[in-house]
């Protein structure tokens, strides 16, 4: 059992009386990231070159035969940060560069699988909204994915020339304190434990053979 299949119609009355009030209990604060904007961007890149790094394992036989390349981690690096408030207006251009490690997977001459690193960078120049002026300061943060469907092996610097997917969220986002409502406490279900089951099948045989007969052959 977990939250997801533990949902039970008394603790959250506001959904069965319409009333979104109903059941309340406290007002609590929390603390939690605001995100004040964001937006996404999915675009696809041409001839883009993967510079390879860390190749594992060490000194592949060249040339090599590309399988796949794809970000690992959604987590992005935002550098070359420029935001330009507009005149009159609650958008800013947010201009920045969004770094993001991908894993190279490969075959070499040799017939030995290996992976490598390498970094996609792409230019962002977008309008977000941006909050006016407090202590607490913003900042801009990226996720990302990136795939390569297909690429090819340069010998001429050991590089690959790949066509990337690429799908870019970049948020203006704040850590801060919110009152909010709540019901109480979050009920913790029992975990369920987790078992093969391997003799299910057998244990679910009668224990004596059904409708059969007895004392001689079959007539």
């Amino acid at each position: 059992m977990s939250f997801h299949s533990n949902f039970q119609s008394d603790r959250c009355p506001g959904a069965i009386t319409g009333n979104p009030l109903a059941g309340l209990t406290e007002k609590v604060c929390i603390q939690a990231e605001k995100i004040f904007d964001a937006c996404i961007k999915q675009t696809q890149l041409e001839n883009y070159v993967l510079t390879l790094t860390d190749l594992t394992p060490e000194g592949p036989t060249y040339p090599l035969t590309f399988i796949s390349a794809r970000s690992l981690s959604a987590e992005a690096t935002v550098s070359n940060l420029n935001i330009e408030r507009q005149p009159d207006k609650p958008c800013a251009r947010v201009q920045a560069t969004v770094s993001v490690p991908v894993e190279v997977l490969y075959t070499d001459a040799a017939g030995v699988d290996g992976s490598a690193t390498a970094t996609v960078s792409i230019t962002q120049d977008v309008l977000l909204f941006v909050p006016a002026p407090s202590i607490m300061p913003y900042t801009v943060r990226a996720v990302a994915s990136v795939v390569a469907p297909e690429a090819v092996f340069n010998a001429a610097d050991n590089t690959f020339t790949a066509s990337l997917c690429v799908t870019v969220i970049l948020k203006i986002a704040m850590p801060v304190e919110l009152l909010v409502p709540t019901y109480g406490y979050c009920a913790i279900p029992p975990c369920q434990e987790y078992s093969q089951e391997v003799c299910a099948g057998f244990f679910e045989l009668p224990l004596y053979p059904q409708g059969g007969r007895g004392g001689g052959c079959c007539k």
